[in-house]
């Protein structure tokens, strides 16, 4: 029903699905799948859909009135971290290797999906499942989620150079909204204290307070109160020493500069140049963390080059022999 009302206003404003995709923008494709029901449109998708075909806000009045994944199955192991996801009411986490499933792009999390399952049903059940606990925490009035990911997961490539430049401008997005805080921690910024796994630090509408973490195909709970003290004190002290959300937004940027120039499919709104140029320039100063660790290393080697001792060679007088 959502693609055929898009398809609907695109056409009254007599635009192909290129011409559309163009000025989102996105993929011709994205939009295609978007018409014919095969993909979930994100938030931010629906908002442009709207302004550029001056629907009055239709479509997101529809989106936001569609059960998108009426029926997901999660793993067994699983289940009872997505019935807290469904009523939580803040959620503190940290993260490295990959992006968090709750920030995951559709094709991000398909590719990660794919490294571990050969069926591509299989494949298709776990990122409908992923994407369905999304929906709550991209809600206007959705629960306060802070999340700090280690640099690794900006770094480490799943899929295509496009899927990672998707997902981070995923991130900027997803990053500007009320209840949702995306920090990043430098893989170079000394001093700073990493919990050893990723792990989330949950909040109960009765108040009741859990850590989670997991290990390969297993979740572990526990709701000890020095526990949960002891994990939220570490974190806490992390989150501080982190970038900043301004900061970190502007390291996101240019790590999704490194993945190429292809346009992304999640647009970049309400981000201006300066907004991201000024985290920039701090960071810079904090971390020097716009420099690879390449780079560096050759900068080193030059400077080890021109700032070796150099002797004067002694010239034999007139007469005199060169030794």
């Amino acid at each position: 029903m959502f693609g055929e009302v898009l398809k609907h206003h695109r056409e009254a404003a007599l635009l192909t699905q290129a011409a559309l995709a163009a000025k989102i923008p996105c993929d011709r494709s994205h939009v295609a799948r978007v018409e014919a029901g095969t993909r979930v449109p994100q938030e931010s998708f629906v908002r442009a859909c709207d302004e550029l075909l001056g629907t009055g806000g239709v479509l997101l009045r529809l989106w936001g009135r569609i059960d998108w994944y009426p029926e997901v199955e999660h793993p067994d192991w699983f289940e009872r971290r997505a019935e807290m996801d469904a009523e939580l009411v803040a959620l503190r986490a940290y993260q490295i290797h990959v992006v968090p499933g709750l920030l995951q792009t559709e094709d991000y999390a398909t590719a990660l999906f794919s490294r571990r399952l050969a069926s591509r049903e299989q494949v298709e059940e776990r990122v409908k499942a992923r994407l369905s606990r999304q929906q709550r925490f991209l809600a206007s009035d959705g629960p306060l989620y802070v999340v700090v990911l280690d640099e690794s997961c900006l770094r480490n490539a799943v899929g295509s150079a496009v899927v990672m430049r998707d997902q981070c401008a995923h991130l900027l997005s997803v990053g500007q909204r009320p209840n949702v805080r995306v920090q990043v921690a430098p893989a170079n910024l000394p001093g700073l204290v990493r919990p050893n796994t990723s792990m989330s630090l949950i909040a109960l509408p009765d108040g009741h307070e859990w850590v989670y973490s997991e290990s390969l195909d297993r979740g572990h709970f526990n709701d000890d109160p020095a526990v949960y003290g002891r994990h939220s004190r570490t974190y806490d002290v992390l989150r501080a020493d982190a970038l900043s959300a301004s900061e970190s937004a502007a390291l996101i940027a240019e790590v999704m500069e490194g993945y190429g120039h292809e346009q992304p499919q999640v647009q970049l709104r309400d981000m201006d140049q300066e907004q991201l140029q000024r985290p920039r320039r701090r960071q810079l100063h904090r971390s020097g963390a716009e420099l690879d660790q390449e780079q560096l290393q050759r900068r080193q080697r030059r400077g080890l080059h021109r700032s070796s001792p150099r002797y004067p060679r002694r010239r034999p007088r007139p007469g005199q022999q060169e030794l």
